[in-house]
């Protein structure tokens, strides 16, 4: 379940970056009159993505059968690319705060102060679907969310950004993004494989070799599961954060690592670009 924890603060924190930039920006240059406007779009965005969560959960609650695992495979693709340009988008913001002072600067200039606004509705409308796709990306994975670690997410990331643009205190974001972006990709591509299984238990995607390896019918002589089973300590884990499967078929196999590559082929594309731009 730690996999909650990790989308919740990391897309909350986002939210919470591009939020204190604004307020920052509007402290600056002594436009606090206009923070009523930020402070809309966040209770606005905030009621607009509990209202997506609930319509969403409620379509997700209407399948049953082959319906059902076609749906599951195609929300846990579909979560698997809105997280991959998620962490695309982040790779590629060096100059995060310049390029949100400028929208800022532009919409009060043209006397559009509804753009600023919108600024902060869309950001924090945006981050709050993609956490409710991908939490529930993750319930099918892992069988289950866990409410707590995903309220300490939000409540985690809303801290520290608030610790950031208030107080004095420094964190290494360039790292932290680093790190959670390595995290995300790996589960990402757990959803991958996951959705792909889901698509193969619903015939429409064809299985070729149904087990590469399997593990999972092995039980302790005490009853208890070995470490690797996907109900081991380890395994279960891993299956919840990765996306481990202890029996997973060779399309599934192949699918991971063909997202891993991929994605690994655009990470350092987008380095190796920003290096030519800075000579």
């Amino acid at each position: 379940m730690i996999a909650d924890f990790i989308i919740t603060f990391r897309e909350t924190l986002e939210a919470a970056l591009i939020v204190g930039i604004v307020l920052s920006y509007l402290k600056k240059t002594q436009l606090t009159k206009y923070n009523n406007m930020v402070y809309m779009g966040i209770a606005t965005g905030v009621i607009a993505s509990i209202i997506g969560a609930i319509l969403f959960n409620l379509l997700a609650g209407g399948f049953t059968g082959i319906a059902e695992q076609i749906f599951e495979g195609v929300v846990m693709l579909f979560g698997a690319f809105l997280l991959t340009t998620a962490i695309i988008w982040m790779m590629k913001q060096r100059h995060l705060s310049e390029n949100i002072e400028r929208k800022i600067a532009t919409s009060l200039n043209t006397a559009q102060k509804s753009g600023l606004f919108f600024i902060v509705f869309v950001s924090v409308l945006r981050e709050g679907i993609e956490t409710v796709i991908f939490l529930r990306a993750s319930s099918f994975v892992s069988g289950g969310n866990s409410l707590l670690l995903a309220s300490l997410g939000l409540i985690g990331a809303v801290l520290l950004g608030y610790l950031l643009f208030v107080t004095t205190v420094k964190i290494r974001l360039k790292l932290f993004f680093k790190i959670t972006s390595i995290l995300l990709i790996l589960f990402a591509a757990g959803l991958v494989a996951h959705g792909v299984h889901e698509l193969q238990e619903a015939q429409i995607l064809p299985i070729y070799i149904e087990h590469v390896w399997d593990i999972n019918p092995a039980v302790n002589a005490d009853g208890s599961f070995p470490l690797f089973h996907e109900k081991g300590l380890i395994g279960e884990f891993m299956k919840g954060l990765f996306g481990y499967n202890g029996n997973p078929s060779l399309i599934e196999v192949l699918s991971y690592l063909a997202y891993i590559i991929l994605v690994t082929f655009l990470w350092q594309n987008i380095n190796l670009t920003y290096v030519k731009v800075r000579r």
